[in-house]
Formats: C-alpha cells, sequence, structure tokens
C-alpha cells in the first residue's frame, strides 16, 4: 500500500510540475505587444485635422450668426493666452476677448470668409493652422477686407479644440513685392 502511494504521489507531482511547464510556454508564445511610437513630427493625425476644420467651420459660423459668446468659446483665455496682430505689442487673453467682442460684434454681413492655403499641423493635442485671410466683413454700409497672414494655436481640451494664440500680420499684395 505504501508503495502504491509513494507512486501516485510522484505522479501527481510529475503532473504539477509538467503543467507548470507548459503555462510557462503559454505565456512565452504569447504575441508581443508592439508599442507604437508616434512621431509627433512626422505623423498626421486626420481624426484631429478632421475636428479642427470643422472646428474652423463652427468659428466662422458663429461669427456669421453674431454670436459673439459662441465665438469666444473657441478660446482657451488664461494666463498662457497671446497674441500678435498688425505689428503691435503682444496682447493677452483679456485684451483679444475685448476686441473681439467690440470688433466682430459690430460685424452686420459677412460677405466672404475664405481661408487661402490653409495648412494644418496637428502635433498631437497641439496643432498650428495658418492660412491667408480673405474676408470681406460689412459694418453697416462699410466693407472691410481683411488680407491677413494668420497663424491659430490650438490645444485640444476636454471641451475640444481651443485656440490659445492668435498671430496676425497684413498680407503683401503682389503689386507690393
Amino acid at each position: 500500500m505504501k508503495t502504491k502511494l509513494t507512486l501516485a504521489s510522484i505522479i501527481i507531482f510529475g503532473l504539477l510540475i509538467i503543467g507548470c511547464k507548459e503555462k510557462e510556454k503559454e505565456k512565452e508564445q504569447k504575441v508581443a505587444v508592439e508599442e507604437v511610437k508616434i512621431d509627433l513630427v512626422q505623423d498626421e493625425f486626420p481624426e484631429a485635422k478632421k475636428e479642427i476644420v470643422e472646428t474652423f467651420g463652427a468659428i466662422a459660423q458663429s461669427l456669421k450668426d453674431g454670436d459673439m459668446d459662441k465665438l469666444i468659446s473657441f478660446h482657451a483665455y488664461g494666463p498662457k493666452f497671446t497674441e500678435f496682430k498688425d505689428g503691435a505689442p503682444r496682447n493677452g487673453a483679456e485684451a483679444n476677448e475685448t476686441y473681439e467682442r467690440e470688433v466682430f460684434g459690430g460685424v452686420t454681413e459677412v460677405v466672404k470668409f475664405d481661408a487661402k492655403d490653409m495648412q494644418i499641423a496637428v502635433y498631437g493635442d497641439v496643432a498650428n493652422v495658418t492660412f491667408h485671410s480673405d474676408f470681406q466683413l460689412k459694418f453697416g454700409e462699410d466693407l472691410v477686407v481683411v488680407n491677413d497672414q494668420i497663424s491659430l494655436l490650438f490645444v485640444k481640451t476636454d471641451k475640444g479644440w481651443k485656440i490659445v494664440s492668435e498671430h496676425h500680420s497684413p498680407l503683401k499684395n503682389e503689386q507690393e513685392s
């Protein structure tokens, strides 16, 4: 009886060892998960670009609708916000909001709102949008044409893409060159 018990114990012990080794082999054979490297400079981020285009369209629509609160909502105002405009010293968040409410709040008609040669460069949760504006805005009977080089820096937040920096400078027309 003692021999049978010893033999049974050896067989059970052997099966346990074999079972453990099989589990180790299974773990080793599992496909290794490759780490996806993101190249912030070279990768295009097409979904983010699409979101930026939609955001830009919504910005234009808020201007056409005369909805200044909606226009302002596309900005992430705070201590890091910055704006350069027409060679003047840098503005911050408060000056930008005041300017946009006063000036764009006075628009009575958007005749044209084209962004020519637009380039959207996405770097993960940051995007730089550059374009040449071809805007024609009416203030009562007065038509104002805005042909500027514009850079808008966007940051993706939990509330969507928001502008954190603006740069506007006059675009030379071909006769000035």
